[in-house]
């Protein structure tokens, strides 16, 4: 038994190096800036140290020195990792150059910076923000917007705030590259890219998914939440101080922990009857659906299926274009 023991818990240390080793080798190529050939060179002596560690459990004589010897570099690693700083003082891509942050005073709420660029195109535009005052008691309702571009298993997820002079706010939560910077999935995992609000005019936010996206083209779903009007307020409030925090304290985006729909879980919180937690926010795709599932979807009596065709509002948002009417517009269904 002792013999069993001691081999089940070399496996379980082995399968532990070989996490840390690949975790430590993508983080040193990722994270950060960028170092060139001495980050490669970085990354292949910590794979080799890994491996060094890794058969060092196959010798017994060998095993605690090789394990001792292994701590340095991976101390050395969580120690340079743990130093990479967030900073709001970057070069920008021109989207996410302007940091929208909010003035509350009771009820009365002036955000700033909201933004409304005139697109030509995804990547040509001229850049335009504008403040505007909201009224919280006006506050009528919220909607989910779901855009799907590689399969349904995967979203970007954000809201929009209606209120009953029939503006609408939506506040997107995303990555802010730099100049030089595109996304990607993997390197979302090691602090490459801060956390940003896009805090937009729905003629921006959504229409620039549904009709000049093309590289992949995206469907876009818009979906009314059904919840007390009370919860949709606290939750406004809580993205508000969200985003003015990210003014003086930047955080990191992540592609698993702080994402579009983690963040919107955590925000949601404030609420006394907050939805809990699921797969399926991690698979953001099926959000609507599991919204669906715990009745937080208006039309919930009708099957979801339907409730999705009616959703999609790709079409609708191209015949609106660049009307100041877009948010009533994209919101009506043709019988």
């Amino acid at each position: 038994m002792k013999r069993i023991t001691t081999i089940i818990g070399l496996l379980l240390l082995g399968l532990l190096i070989l996490a840390l080793g690949a975790w430590g080798v993508l983080a040193i190529v990722f994270a950060g800036d960028d170092a060139g050939l001495l980050r490669l060179a970085l990354a292949l002596l910590f794979a080799l140290s890994s491996l060094i560690a890794l058969l060092g459990l196959g010798m017994a004589r060998w095993r605690r020195r090789a394990l001792l010897a292994y701590l340095l570099p991976l101390a050395a690693l969580f120690s340079w990792y743990q130093g990479i700083e967030p900073s709001n003082a970057r070069h920008w891509q021109a989207d996410v150059a302007v940091l929208p942050y909010a003035t509350i005073v009771g009820n009365r709420v002036t955000v700033h910076n909201i933004r409304n660029f005139e697109y030509r195109s995804e990547t040509d535009y001229t850049p335009a923000y504008y403040d505007r005052e909201f009224d919280l008691r006006q506050l009528v309702g919220v909607d989910m917007v779901t855009s799907y571009w590689m399969g349904p298993a995967i979203a970007h997820v954000f809201l929009s705030f209606a209120f009953a002079d029939g503006a609408h706010l939506a506040i997107s939560i995303e990555t802010r590259k730099e100049r030089h910077e595109s996304y990607s999935t993997l390197k979302g995992f090691f602090r490459q890219y801060e956390l940003y609000y896009v805090v937009a005019d729905e003629r921006d936010v959504i229409r620039l998914r549904t009709n000049y996206r093309r590289d992949p083209p995206e469907d876009v779903y818009l979906y009314s939440l059904r919840a007390p009007i009370e919860n949709g307020r606290r939750l406004f409030l809580e993205y508000l101080h969200r985003m003015n925090s990210l003014r003086d304290r930047p955080e990191f985006y992540n592609t698993l922990t702080t994402n579009c729909t983690t963040r919107i879980w955590m925000s949601s919180r404030v609420n006394p009857q907050h939805i809990s937690f699921s797969w399926k926010v991690l698979a953001s795709g099926y959000v609507p659906e599991y919204l669906y599932e715990n009745g937080y979807l208006q039309n919930a009596q009708r099957p979801f299926s339907e409730v999705q065709r009616d959703a999609l509002i790709n079409t609708r948002a191209r015949q609106a274009s660049d009307s100041a009417d877009f948010s009533r517009l994209i919101r009506t269904v043709s019988p």
